[in-house]
């Protein structure tokens, strides 16, 4: 294990960040739930490797939460938008490049017809209920019970400022539970604009689930006979699992979908895709933002995608995917340490057994971090082209440590 190498500098980042920034830091990337001995503050990033502002190394197993596909820093990406920023960033109306990715997402996934941009998750989910409604005229909205869909009033998972009005119209019902979207269909009557579902359950804290084809089938079957949209929350899994959107693993096709995290290895963008059924309401809706249509970005998107493509990026992290899998399999039974590998392999989920409060979790992860592997205890987590054998295996040696402390940690309350 590596020597623990104080962090200071991060320290004194976040007493100063306390005094101007309301409890230091906001959001997901507040590392103050994080074990100890995690960063809040990064100075750079090269490939699937980031350093803490302390000089601290790790191999990168959550990628920014998912935007970095490619890896940090890839050469074709960043100049292509150095390129772009070169003749301007943000104009008095989008850059012909704006033309350009709508094309290519239109040829590339299986059910878009057509193709608007935003800049985060929240806004393109957003965007694809307000679409929804607009096309049916109607209101309710089904969800997965504790699926995530993004950080604003009528999704948040935080209830913190949010109104029950907020909320009126959202339906929930259980994922891969046919019968409770039925009911749930019943529920909404005439009323009925649109089932949203995640390309997976990813559920923060819980064992990640794969839709089942009959699943998947039955809420395709149930939007239809409505005739309200079928949304497929991509922004977590797409351009990771399928280039075409992720459920045509499964051979359905929504009729909406919402894109972000990978489109541009790290650039910020995000999009809604749509199929000839929702393109007149889509050309009367009313959404926008003063940076939505930023050039750069969406040459990065273009470089991104093409790379993804030309590289076979995915085939690629499937297989390191299963490497990481595989040898944390083997590390758990050599230690005798009951563990859960969940989801697609891509996007790893590690939980323990017999860990409800999450403890031995939390004793791993921090021993790995100190060992040099970024892992997060709760949350699934990302691979990128850019991890190879060596990497994989850097980081199963950092995991060694993690079970080491688990076999003590047993040893002392057995």
């Amino acid at each position: 294990m590596k020597p623990q190498i104080e962090a200071v500098i991060d320290q004194a980042l976040r007493r100063r960040a306390h005094q101007v920034i309301p409890g230091g830091m906001w959001g997901h990337q507040n590392a103050a739930s994080l074990p100890p001995g995690y960063p809040q503050f990064f100075s750079r990033a090269e490939g699937c490797r980031v350093w803490d502002v302390d000089g601290r190394e790790y191999v990168d197993l959550m990628c920014s939460w998912g935007p970095i596909v490619l890896g940090h820093r890839h050469t074709a990406v960043d100049a292509a938008y150095q390129r772009q920023a070169a003749d301007g960033v943000c104009l008095n109306g989008p850059a012909p490049v704006l033309v350009e990715l709508a094309e290519l997402l239109v040829d590339q996934i299986a059910h878009a017809d057509w193709a608007m941009f935003q800049k985060n998750g929240s806004d393109a989910t957003t965007t694809c209920v307000t679409l929804a409604r607009a096309g049916t005229g109607r209101r309710k909205v089904l969800v997965a019970r504790g699926s995530y869909h993004g950080a604003v009033p009528w999704c948040s998972p935080s209830l913190v400022g949010v109104t029950s009005e907020d909320r009126a119209h959202v339906i929930t019902y259980d994922y891969n539970d046919i019968d409770s979207v039925h009911a749930a269909v019943q529920q909404a009557g005439n009323d009925l604009a649109a089932i949203m579902v995640t390309a997976f359950r990813h559920d923060m804290g819980r064992d990640q689930e794969m839709p089942t084809l009959a699943f998947a089938q039955a809420l395709r079957a149930a939007a239809s006979q409505a005739d309200a949209a079928l949304i497929v929350d991509d922004v977590r899994a797409g351009f990771r699992l399928h280039a075409g959107g992720s459920w045509e693993l499964l051979g359905v096709r929504p009729d909406l979908s919402s894109f972000s995290k990978a489109i541009a290895n790290g650039y910020p963008l995000a999009a809604v895709t749509g199929n000839e059924r929702f393109r007149e309401a889509a050309s009367r809706l009313y959404v926008t933002g003063s940076f939505w249509c930023e050039a750069p970005t969406m040459a990065a998107a273009v470089a991104t995608q093409r790379a993804l493509s030309a590289d076979a990026a995915i085939e690629h992290m499937t297989a390191m995917g299963q490497r990481l899998r595989g040898g944390l399999d083997r590390l758990a039974r050599q230690a005798g340490v009951g563990l859960r590998q969940t989801g697609p392999v891509q996007m790893p989920m590690v939980l323990f057994d017999d860990d409800a409060d999450n403890a031995k979790g939390r004793a791993f992860c921090s021993a790995a971090l100190q060992a040099g592997a970024y892992f997060h205890p709760r949350h699934n987590m990302f691979l990128s082209a850019a991890h190879q054998a060596e990497d994989i295996d850097r980081a199963l040696l950092a995991a060694e440590a993690g079970f080491d402390v688990l076999v003590k940690l047993g040893k002392s309350t057995g």
